[in-house]
């Protein structure tokens, strides 16, 4: 039996506030997500369908789906992969964009037992909430192998800067 590789491709949507580099991440919905903050917010993110063979085209769809963001920009800057902690292998892009202060994500939603052992089925929001940060709040939320993706998109914009 050939062990099926894990592939996701996000999206991190970036910001200059206050010619500060901010960033967007999001938190999981779900009972298991509900008191858990720092380490668990993660750029919008999924696994490509069977029609799909850009993770690009994976990428900005998946967003849209998990924050309800049409990703509509003239530039996604390549941001490389990443191996995270479980073995998936995310792919992922930087746009610039921004969002009104007080939006609230419309995200796909999933179905679970609810309480464990209970036989109840109650369905969830995979993303409960979006938010931008900067830089070093963000690095203190998300999860630990993703740091990555908000150094290289720094290095990027830096570089483009000079």
């Amino acid at each position: 039996m050939t062990e099926r590789i894990k592939i996701s491709a996000g999206l991190l949507m970036y910001r200059f506030r206050n010619g500060e580099l901010e960033v967007l991440i999001a938190h999981p919905g779900g009972p298991f997500f509900r008191n858990k903050d720092a380490g668990h917010w993660s750029i919008p993110k999924g696994e490509p369908d069977d029609t799909e063979t850009e993770l690009l085209n994976t990428a900005k769809r998946e967003f849209k789906e998990e924050t309800g963001i049409e990703p509509d920009a003239k530039e996604f800057i390549p941001l490389g992969t990443i191996l995270q902690k479980g073995g998936k292998t995310v792919h992922a892009w930087a746009f610039e964009g921004n969002i009104p202060s007080d939006f609230k994500p419309t995200s796909n939603t999933f179905e679970m037992e609810w309480p464990p052992n209970s036989g109840k089925k109650m369905m969830f929001n995979e993303i409960d909430k979006v938010e931008f940060f900067t830089v070093e709040q963000a690095k203190l939320k998300i999860k630990s192998t993703q740091i990555d993706f908000i150094d290289r998109l720094q290095q990027y914009l830096t570089e483009k800067k000079n």
